[in-house]
């Protein structure tokens, strides 16, 4: 009564064969596909979970460089920081002479041909003076008043003349004078063929040195560019500015510098 079923078994073996079969095709094409691109391709979490995605990337290689252009230009425009400083017995009277002279000294300008927008207040300060005596309390002296003042000079030639003439107008102090220019646009842009001329070379020598083509530039980044020069000490004082002819003053040259970055693609 058995034998019967011994042909069923046998013909469900061919079933499950195939079954076989087509589970190992569907792998060896799903395996087809992860070589065909590799990029990226995406796999399945177990429980259910979000696919996992596996990418390959193959970034080109790059040169990462720097390089900078300077232009040597010389200045059109000079700027003076001076003061005058009074001391009386009273802060009132300290404050009051020191505007008197103060007052002269923006005449002065005005008749040297500075406009009042190039006259700025840049400090104004107002202090108690003391004397000190060992083993015995501070003794108040009196007051210090302190005010001061940048001056931008558009020309040069008038620099040491109007120098002198705020010293006898009333400063007894000249801080410093700095030099720059009106319009840094034509020298910036000067440096800024200089430095990519730089650049360019320098990224030329790299890949001829690593026996590559140079590629295409991926980037390019600047920094740096004209700033006004602080004012340096000029070390003049009221008795210094009193010879005959005006105080001599050398303008000299500025640098005007560009740094960039760039990023060049390499061909292998």
């Amino acid at each position: 009564m058995n034998r019967p079923a011994a042909p069923a078994r046998a013909a469900a073996l061919p079933a499950l064969s195939n079954r076989i079969l087509l589970m190992s095709g569907g792998v060896l094409a799903a395996a087809a596909i992860a070589l065909a691109a590799p990029s990226a391709f995406a796999q399945s979490q177990p429980g259910g979970g979000a696919p996992l995605t596996i990418q390959a990337l193959t970034e080109r290689p790059a040169l990462n460089l720097s390089a900078y252009g300077e232009v040597k230009t010389a200045p059109d425009m000079a700027t003076i920081s001076f003061g005058v400083v009074t001391e009386a017995s009273t802060a009132a009277e300290a404050m009051s002479q020191n505007a008197a002279r103060m007052n002269q000294v923006m005449a002065a300008l005005r008749r040297a041909g500075i406009a009042d927008r190039d006259v700025q207040t840049s400090g104004l300060n107002l202090s108690a003076q003391y004397d000190y005596v060992q083993n015995e309390p501070p003794r108040l002296r009196g007051y210090q008043a302190n005010n001061r003042v940048t001056v931008v000079i558009n020309d040069l030639n008038a620099v040491g003349s109007t120098a002198d003439a705020v010293v006898a107008a009333g400063v007894n102090q000249i801080d410093g004078i700095g030099f720059g220019l009106k319009d840094p646009s034509a020298a910036e842009n000067q440096a800024r063929q200089i430095a990519v001329r730089n650049l360019q070379a320098k990224a030329a020598l790299y890949a001829q040195a690593l026996g590559v083509d140079l590629g295409g530039i991926r980037s390019l980044t600047e920094g740096g560019g004209y700033a006004p020069q602080p004012p340096r000490p000029m070390y003049a004082r009221a008795e210094m500015a009193m010879d005959a002819g005006s105080t001599p003053v050398a303008a000299g040259e500025l640098t005007v510098r560009i740094d960039i970055t760039g990023v060049y693609d390499l061909n292998r």
